[in-house]
Parts: C-alpha cells; structure tokens; sequence
C-alpha cells in the first residue's frame, strides 16, 4: 500500500457526569492522507497555525505506534492533514489525530488490527478512553481500564434522531490545565452524586428516556471546579435546557457547551448564543448530529 486516507469524528467527553469514561462521537469530521515518501506533516483548516508540523504531531504519535506495537521499523512517511474539528475546544481533536494516525498505521502496514486492539493503543496514548472509545467505534461509548494495560469499552444505544447543539468560544483550553484545577480527592456525596447521574444518563440514552437527561447530565465532580475559569459555563447551559435541550454539559475540558435534543435545535442554539453575547464569550453555534460511524479508511492505493 502506498497511500491511505482516513476520516475521524469530533467526540464529546463526559456528558456530563461520566468523567474519564463516556464519550459520543459527532458528525464532524477530520481527514488524513499518508502517503510513502519523505518525511513531512501539513496541516489545512483547525489549528493548522497552531499544530506541530513534525513527529510531535498526534498523528505521527498514532501512526509511529502501530509499528511500534508489530515491531516494525516505520517507514518514511508523508502526513497531510485536513482538520475540521476546531482544536482545543472539548470536541476531541486530539483523540481524532491519535485514532487516524493509528488505522493510518495498522492499514499502511498492513497490521488490520482490531478496535479492541486499536483502542488499547489510543488509550494509552490519550490517558483515558472517553474521546478515543466514540472515535473508533462511533456512537456513545463507555470505557473502563480493566488492570494495568487493558481497557474493557462497550457501546451505549442512542435513540434515532438525537442532536447535538452547540455553542464553540473562540478560546482555547488546554486538557492539562484544565484537569490541574480539579481536586484530588472528593466527598462521599458528591461520589454518590455522580454515580446515579451516570447510571440514569445510559439508562435514559439506551431506553429512549430523554426527560431524564436534564437530571441525568448533571456533575459535581468537574463542571463546578471548570466554571470557576469559565463563569458564562452554568448559564449557557441553563439557556440550552431552557430553549428545548433535554440536557446540557460541559464538552469535555471545554470550552465548547454541548447540548442533546430532538426538536428546537435552532432555538437551543439561538439561546446559547444570545447568552454568550451577554456575557461576553465570542465564539459560534454548530448543529450536528450524532455519528454511529467510527474512523475508516476511506481511500487506499
């Protein structure tokens, strides 16, 4: 094989209460292109201006660990990226680099590993498999480590229909930062908390319950300790849930608000950008719709 193209979806994180572990994929998508040849990364659309342009471009890291992992020596390779997920914003663009850069990988190789495999991988990679798990498989995931070098991922069922509202600041976050500001250890009540809210959001998804998700997507393992740096936070998810969205959350380390719904995606829309404007957050609405495709080869020669 002397070329491969791979497509890769955005990826909310969390939903709210299921911090580090579930994670749905989004009808936005990345492309990469790898073809033999000498060395090179380009990068058009999100974050070209920002992304490394060599080997510590996650792509490269995607790639480089197939051939680590098969033991083979990697090739020479041209890496050409057309981003359209905007980058640092809590949908994922991270996780979609990794994940193309490792069916990249295991196609140009020609290693055909499978998404258990391929997820062992990203999740290594990536430290958690909220992001990656959606990415690969599509849909809505749940990831848990299952001991030291494995990861057990299942597939959450999402009703037909099911939308994704969201209002994308200009800002940036950075992951790292992000997390540094949540507390190492929390109280009883608030582990408890967490825990139903993430019981009742799979059973509200799976069972088509969807009234439930306003309760459903609540947390105070994380949302309270990010809006401290983003205080416009509450109240735009606040105008989601009051334009029609079944729930609302942080996307994952932000800054992006996420909101699920069946109907009245344009009103949601309109008020969380109304709400932005108030606050002063610039940044714009999307509209998509939830993927039940994970990345895939899409041309090959």
């Amino acid at each position: 094989m002397n070329s491969v193209t791979v497509r890769a979806p955005a990826t909310t994180a969390n939903l709210g209460p299921g911090f580090d572990c579930i994670g749905m994929a989004l009808d936005l998508w990345n492309d990469l292109t790898v073809t033999m040849g000498r060395f090179s990364v380009s990068t058009v659309g999100e974050g070209a201006n920002l992304l490394p342009q060599d080997t510590r471009n996650l792509v490269v890291t995607g790639l480089e660990a197939v051939f680590n992992h098969i033991d083979q020596p990697i090739p020479a390779l041209q890496y050409e990226c057309t981003n359209r997920i905007p980058y640092a914003r809590g949908l994922g663009s991270s996780s979609a680099a990794i994940v193309s850069g490792l069916i990249a990988g295991s196609a140009i190789s020609e290693a055909n590993l499978s998404n258990e495999e391929l997820t062992v991988l990203a999740a290594d990679i990536e430290g958690h498999p909220d992001n990656v798990a959606p990415a690969i498989y599509g849909g809505c995931t749940v990831g848990v480590r299952n001991g030291a070098k494995s990861w057990i991922v299942d597939q959450i069922r999402v009703p037909d229909g099911l939308n994704a509202v969201l209002f994308v600041p200009e800002t940036q976050t950075n992951t790292h930062e992000s997390r540094a500001r949540l507390p190492d250890q929390i109280s009883r009540t608030d582990a408890v908390f967490n825990i139903g809210r993430s019981a009742m959001l799979v059973n509200a998804l799976s069972t088509g319950h969807l009234d439930l998700l306003r309760y459903a997507t609540e947390d105070r393992l994380h949302q309270p300790h990010r809006a401290l740096a983003f205080k416009a936070m509450p109240h735009l998810i606040k105008a989601a849930l009051n334009g029609g969205a079944h729930g609302a959350f942080l996307s994952g380390a932000g800054p992006s608000i996420l909101a699920l719904a069946t109907e009245r995606e344009v009103t949601i829309s309109y008020e969380m950008a109304e709400t932005a404007r108030t606050f002063g957050v610039e940044g714009k609405p999307m509209i998509m719709a939830i993927t039940q495709s994970g990345a895939s080869v899409v041309a090959s020669s």
